[in-house]
């Protein structure tokens, strides 16, 4: 009898136990105060009446995410996902990790890929991954895929057009973007891709292209055409019409610091040290925290023999920027 009684206070001890693992795994939640806030709490509450729900998981998951909780927006994304394979979870799920840990996002998007394998956006978003990790060959592989049944498919292009840049294969880049803008003139953002594409590689083609964006600029706001001109210009080595649209893009908007640096440089490497100064000095007080001011002031005074304060500025610029290479290796140099 007593064998009986201790066994079987074992068993509810055993019930217990789990009862309250089950609770404690709710209660101790990293999120959970989060979660119990007024913006939350009462999608919460239905969470708790309806556990097994997949679509409360997601809203709270944007909602969430609209507030820049990305982690805990995660978390719900792959509930809801676990719960139900719906593309939208997925794609959450993905979004999420591409940024910062493509490499999970690559095993996830290509689990979700088999589940849902006629979904356009999940593959993109599955090459957008392999490009960021680095493995563009899979990247291209997967957007010709795509392309082979859908040839127009204009963020697949755009998408290819990023990777044979980045492979430094412009000229097959810009025909992808010309084949994309081709169908989608009016896409503004594709506009100044290819534009931007063109002034890299000296093709007056730029010229066109920027007139167009000028032309329905229609308040006369936009400095980016005129930039784009001007590094153009630059390129071809027209100093005279690279500062005109400098100058031109500075007054559209004062702020546009690449083109006080572009300015500084075409002085710079005229030699006019005393005015490529003042323009750096004047972008550095524009942005003070802006590390190529601080790059270009030093290389001015590095060319007039004040080493010492090019040292300063140097470290300066290295100090906004621990990934400038070219500042740090300018410190060595005038040490």
């Amino acid at each position: 009898m007593l064998k009986n009684t201790k066994i079987i206070g074992a068993l509810i001890l055993f019930i217990f136990l789990l009862s309250g693992c089950g609770n404690g795994d709710q209660e101790t939640s990293p999120y959970e105060d989060l979660f119990n806030q007024p913006t939350f709490s009462k999608i919460t509450d239905s969470i708790r009446d309806a556990p097994k729900n997949d679509e409360l998981y997601f809203h709270r998951a944007v909602l969430l995410n609209s507030n820049n909780y990305p982690e805990p927006a995660l978390e719900d994304f792959k509930i809801a996902w676990a719960i139900k394979k719906e593309e939208r979870y997925a794609l959450g799920v993905g979004n999420l990790l591409l940024e910062n840990k493509p490499d999970t996002a690559i095993a996830f998007l290509n689990a979700a890929v088999k589940e849902i394998p006629n979904s356009l956006l999940l593959q993109i978003t599955l090459a957008k991954a392999y490009n960021i990790k680095g493995e563009s060959e899979a990247a291209l592989t997967l957007c010709d895929k795509i392309l082979t049944t859908l040839p127009q498919q204009v963020d697949v292009l755009k998408l290819k057009a990023d990777i044979l840049n980045k492979q430094e294969k412009p000229e097959e880049a810009i025909k992808i973007l010309e084949q994309a803008y081709s169908l989608t003139p009016y896409d503004i953002a594709l506009n100044y891709s290819l534009a931007n594409l063109y002034a890299e590689n000296n093709n007056p083609k730029v010229l066109r292209i920027c007139d167009s964006l000028i032309k329905v600029d229609t308040l006369g706001q936009f400095a980016e055409p005129y930039y784009l001109k001007g590094i153009y210009y630059t390129n071809i080595e027209d100093d005279v019409k690279a500062l005109s649209m400098f100058n031109t893009a500075i007054q559209k908007n004062y702020t546009f610091l690449n083109a006080y640096i572009e300015k500084g440089k075409l002085f710079f490497n005229q030699k006019k040290f005393v005015e490529a100064l003042k323009v750096f000095q004047l972008c550095s007080s524009i942005k003070p925290a802006y590390p190529d001011a601080y790059y270009w002031i030093g290389m001015c005074q590095e060319a007039t023999g004040e080493k010492e304060n090019a040292y300063l500025n140097f470290h300066r610029a290295y100090e906004l920027d621990k990934t400038f290479t070219e500042a740090k290796e300018a410190m060595s140099r005038v040490k």
